[in-house]
């Protein structure tokens, strides 16, 4: 049975196709320009890369367009038959889901109804569940939330210190998100570590353009960094991170519309708007040496991630192993460097030969032998959902 996995935005599909028995991946792609004049297709599969470029009217379209392309002579399936489920990455389950679910009425209802704490996200993920249901209408589909691993925070770790009544009447609190990535990552360490999940504590670093950490205990988690939308807690690309919320309310008075608000907090600042330059990390290194805004911003993420890491510490009591992950995380030897800088009194020591060899798609620890273990796990997102999807419908 092949698993297809798919990421839709509201002008987009991210797509892979999964063998269901290894999970080997078969084929990625992209399609894109969805609803513009001229869309883009980009697929990558074992043997070949083909690229198109014709108008997608909608995501029904777009879904259609991939059916061909996999069934196509030559292609990944012999026939669209071949495909046994699809596994959706949706990205707000509100408290409605603490795992994985196959797709019906009833649950896309859900996904519509949580549409107004993701609005950017839930209706384009909705559309793409709604696609294949129009052209498959047997076909098994899984939705795997993001905020679904989060579930298991307690109370006094999701609220937020407003009315009690805010949080009845309007799910105002912490949902968190990443929350595939941290699943797979903790227990990908525990297996590396060769130790159950259950009996060990970990602290998961999802570092990229998105960033979040995770305190996770007995493979739970039991406190995240993100909040009721992904804009709180760390430093990100483009986002600010965790700050005072009364600036809000300055920004209004000072004459700034919610709409300026809210492309000043989400897509003007972090490492951007910290340094002016870009919201890449390789960029800012490229230019630390000259740009003491550059340098500023690294330095501003680097404690960010190290308070939290301390914050963690103290939630979880003891630490067995800190895990780095995402795109910083897996890649950017530097910044793991910076951030765990000061942190032997804690019990993490790093080995910096074995940290600097520690990139691209490389995992395993980066730690001295004396250290609490500190291992790099690059994350697999999609495999996830594969997984997730296979143990649902097999």
């Amino acid at each position: 049975m092949n698993i297809l996995v798919i990421n839709s935005g509201s002008s987009s599909i991210k797509y892979k196709l999964f063998e269901g028995e290894t999970f080997h991946m078969l084929a990625k792609g992209l399609i894109e320009k969805i609803g513009l004049p001229v869309g883009l297709i980009t697929h990558k599969g074992e043997k070949e890369t083909v690229k198109l470029e014709q108008p997608i009217e909608n995501h029904e379209a777009g879904i259609s367009l991939l059916f061909s392309l996999l069934s196509r002579e030559g292609g990944e399936l012999d026939s669209p038959d071949d495909l046994g489920a699809v596994g959706h990455r949706v990205v707000h389950g509100g408290e409605h889901y603490a795992d994985a679910t196959l797709i019906d009425e009833h649950v896309m209802r859900t996904i519509d109804e949580c549409a107004d704490l993701a609005p950017l996200h839930n209706p384009p993920n909705l559309a793409g569940i709604r696609a294949i249901k129009a052209l498959r209408p047997d076909m098994p589909q899984v939705a795997v939330f993001d905020t679904a691993f989060h579930q298991t925070m307690a109370p006094e770790a999701y609220l937020y210190g407003l009315p009690i009544s805010v949080y009845r009447e309007h799910k105002i609190r912490k949902y968190g998100f990443h929350g595939s990535s941290h699943d797979f990552v903790s227990a990908r360490a525990a297996h590396l570590l060769d130790r159950d999940i259950k009996d060990i504590n970990m602290i998961t670093c999802h570092l990229g353009n998105g960033s979040s950490m995770c305190a996770v205990q007995g493979g739970a988690s039991v406190d995240t960094s993100m909040g009721f939308t992904p804009l709180d807690g760390l430093i990100m690309g483009t986002r600010t991170g965790a700050m005072d919320p009364a600036i809000v309310l300055h920004l209004a008075r000072l004459g700034y519309d919610l709409d300026r608000i809210d492309r000043l907090l989400n897509k003007e600042s972090g490492l951007l708007g910290i340094s002016g330059h870009s919201s890449d990390m390789r960029d800012l290194q490229e230019v630390m040496g000259s740009s003491p805004d550059a340098q500023l911003a690294l330095d501003m993420f680097a404690r960010r991630v190290r308070m939290t890491i301390g914050s963690y510490v103290a939630v979880l009591g003891h630490v067995d192993a800190l895990v780095f992950t995402g795109g910083i995380g897996e890649n950017d030897d530097y910044m793991r460097g910076r951030i765990l800088e000061g942190l032997e009194g804690m019990g993490f020591s790093m080995d910096a030969a074995q940290n600097a060899s520690t990139i691209r798609g490389v995992e395993g620890p980066i730690s001295t032998t004396d250290s609490i273990p500190i291992l790099v796990v690059p994350t697999d997102e999609e495999g996830y959902i594969a997984r997730k999807t296979r143990s649902l419908t097999a």
